[in-house]
């Protein structure tokens, strides 16, 4: 059944237990929660504290739909969602779905270019959008034709537009009961842009549902779990994982800000028992506990059983130090791509701690391969391209046949992502197909030597790409982020990677900040634009 009538179930029986819970850590603690309820809302841009329960929740969707319904919005219709992470995201989320139009959410990192950009090939002809992208809203209001209809989410609305809140009031709490079925077409999400401009990708509501369902399969949600979410819920790995905490019926808290400080007072404050983290908000709490800057003493962590990283891959040597501070924990690592609606096709499993480094084995109700460049299976231990199947596969990319054609082929999806599998079945990820380094006729995978110099004490982050080279074709380049305050120098990198082998040695190291997305990928385009030419200058040259 299509996801919206996990709400309507939630709405009924568990209407006053709350829903969601949303935490501005720059704004003062009132005295008081501020209880939303469908009629009356706290100015988001200044409460500390804000929480609906599941009948708000649905009572919001409701209104929201019959809103759009109002305006004329059909079934069919595209609807683009521009909002940081707030207490309004998910029911303008399920209010948009109700009417059986396709929502669209966008990247809030994105340029003014990039949003005129998306919104034009998703067709999309209606736009949510919060005080925080007014200006760049302004700038390209000549340039998106297609857009009929805007609706703003804050205080001051733009004379273009028209106030989320002061609308919705006026609109009936009734479901519109427009017919949907698991087959109708629910999402147009997008890639994350890491490898040029994104790719719109079409789901229907099955993958919707096959996500909530793999997440609770996964992960055990109960009715007593309440889930932290940081990441943005733009992107599937966040939303993804929300749909557990849907479908038991569970809390879940948003959290504006990712400080390790932030999150320790929010697992304890909202006793908190799953989060979902990426690697450089998991390093920063260690980081944190290492140097003093917090404690662990001070919070209550006893109700916290599960932490999982998704979205890249995991260096083994930050599990070993996360379980150093936190024994008991259960531990999940989830791989999923946007085009397989994001995670869970591959997950470690909590029971398979002793496996950390392997992305895991095939989700509830994925399949996987490693193929080579014929389709055919590698053996195991040998690299080859990972390839899934399952119920939460993209339709297509959204009016891009050929797009479409070079990774969906008989039924799999061809990832991109070169992968190997050890003799007890589990997968590990070697690395993008396009980042593969060829150097003098072997292949490098940068996140093997990635994950290597991690373990480096006074390595932060690192990335490795490839360079051109007149003789050997190409170089591995490590771009090395130092933890703040190490005493390291290019000669100490060069020591400690004489344990590899030669081929495997980084040939250049160069100490700089690494950029991730706010999905936490590595932004290797950026890097290979910025150190992409042999004339510049790196702070080592390794012979």
């Amino acid at each position: 059944m299509p996801i919206t009538e996990y709400l309507t179930r939630n709405a009924k029986l568990y209407g006053d237990d709350v829903a969601l819970i949303e935490i501005n850590p720059e704004h003062e603690p009132a005295q008081e929660t501020w209880k939303e309820s469908p009629l009356v809302v706290t100015d988001p841009e200044k409460a500390y504290r804000r929480e609906i329960s599941w009948a708000d929740f649905d009572c919001r969707a409701n209104r929201f739909a019959n809103l759009l319904l109002a305006h004329g919005v059909k079934k069919g219709d595209k609807v683009a969602i521009l909002l940081m992470n707030c207490l309004e995201w998910l029911p303008i989320y399920f209010g948009i779905l109700r009417t059986g139009a396709l929502v669209v959410p966008l990247n809030y990192r994105y340029t003014a270019e990039e949003i005129s950009y998306c919104l034009d090939l998703s067709d999309s002809s209606v736009l949510i959008f919060g005080p925080e992208f007014t200006d760049r809203i302004d700038s390209i209001q000549d340039s998106m034709p297609k857009i009929r209809l805007q609706f703003y989410v804050g205080t001051r609305c733009p004379d273009y537009a028209l106030s989320y809140f002061k609308f919705i009031s006026y609109c009936s709490s009734r479901d519109p009961k427009i017919p949907i079925t698991d087959d109708d077409y629910s999402t147009i999400y997008f890639s994350s842009g890491t490898t040029g401009f994104p790719k719109a990708i079409l789901h229907k509501h099955s993958s919707l549902i096959h996500a909530a369902e793999c997440e609770l399969n996964h992960h055990g949600q109960t009715r007593e779990d309440c889930f932290l979410c940081m990441p943005p819920l733009y992107h599937t790995g966040a939303k993804m994982h929300w749909m557990g905490s849907l479908l038991s019926g569970s809390r879940a808290v948003l959290l504006r800000g990712v400080s390790p400080k932030w999150i320790m007072e929010t697992v304890s404050n909202e006793a908190v028992t799953i989060v979902w983290l990426l690697v450089p908000w998991a390093q920063d709490i260690l980081d944190a506990l290492e140097s003093g800057e917090i404690r662990l003493g001070n919070y209550k962590t006893d109700q916290w059983r599960l932490m999982h990283i998704g979205a890249q891959p995991v260096p083994p040597s930050l599990i070993k130090r996360w379980m150093e501070y936190f024994p008991k924990h259960q531990y999940d690592t989830n791989y999923g791509l946007t085009e397989g609606i994001g995670p869970g096709s591959v997950h470690l499993g909590v029971e398979n701690i002793h496996k950390v480094g392997a992305i895991g084995i095939p989700g509830y109700g994925w399949e996987a391969r490693v193929v080579d460049e014929n389709r055919q299976d590698v053996k195991r231990g040998e690299v080859g391209e990972l390839i899934l199947r399952g119920l939460g596969l993209m339709t297509c990319y959204y009016n891009d046949e050929k797009a479409t054609a070079e990774v969906l082929k008989d039924g799999w999806l061809y990832t991109g992502d070169m992968a190997m599998q050890d003799e007890d079945g589990f997968y590990y990820l070697v690395d993008r197909k396009k980042d593969v380094i060829i150097t003098g006729g072997e292949n490098i995978y940068p996140v093997q030597i990635e994950d290597f110099l991690r373990s480096c004490e006074w390595v932060k982050d690192v990335a490795v790409i490839g360079r051109a080279h007149k003789r050997l074709g190409e170089i591995a380049s490590a771009i090395i982020e130092l933890k703040e305050g190490a005493d390291c120098t290019v000669q100490d990198i060069e020591e400690f990677c004489k344990v590899l082998p030669r081929y495997k040695r980084p040939k250049e190291i160069i100490f700089d900040v690494v950029p991730r997305n706010l999905t936490g990928k590595i932004e290797k385009p950026k890097l290979r634009e910025k150190y992409g030419a042999l004339d510049i200058v790196a702070q080592q040259t390794i012979n």
